[in-house]
């Protein structure tokens, strides 16, 4: 099985050795996001939830650049430097999400690069 890389203008690039989302079959593995700008890739200021709705429209972005939407991830992972904002980050993801929410791990982590207070990746089925 081959894989491809996706990447859009739309969301940050990567900072690393990574892509922001690789296809492998009909499987799309989107890169952790944390709330960098696409066009400067600087951290958005705001706390919590402008982090939050930066990480999502990222993530929204890449999906695009696929040609899908949230309708099609099935499994997420959330990652927050501090579980208290697992209320307010969890009401904003689900306005993004769409009715049929994705399996979903929430997990606090110590840190999160460029000092970030969440980074949320993402697993979607494509077609054929």
């Amino acid at each position: 099985m081959s894989k491809t890389a996706v990447a859009t203008d739309a969301a940050p690039a990567a900072i690393g050795p990574y892509n922001q989302a690789v296809r492998a079959g009909n499987l799309l593995f989107c890169s952790g996001q944390i709330a960098l700008t696409p066009a400067g890739g600087e951290l958005v200021e705001g706390g919590i939830e402008a982090q939050t709705r930066q990480v999502l429209n990222n993530l929204t972005a890449v999906l695009r650049a696929a040609g899908i939407t949230w309708d099609e991830v099935v499994r997420t992972t959330i990652y927050l430097s501090d579980l208290s904002h697992f209320a307010t980050v969890n009401n904003i993801y689900a306005e993004y999400v769409g009715e049929v929410a994705p399996a979903r791990a929430t997990v606090e982590v110590s840190r999160l690069p460029k000092e970030a207070l969440v980074e949320i990746d993402a697993i979607a089925q494509l077609e054929g």
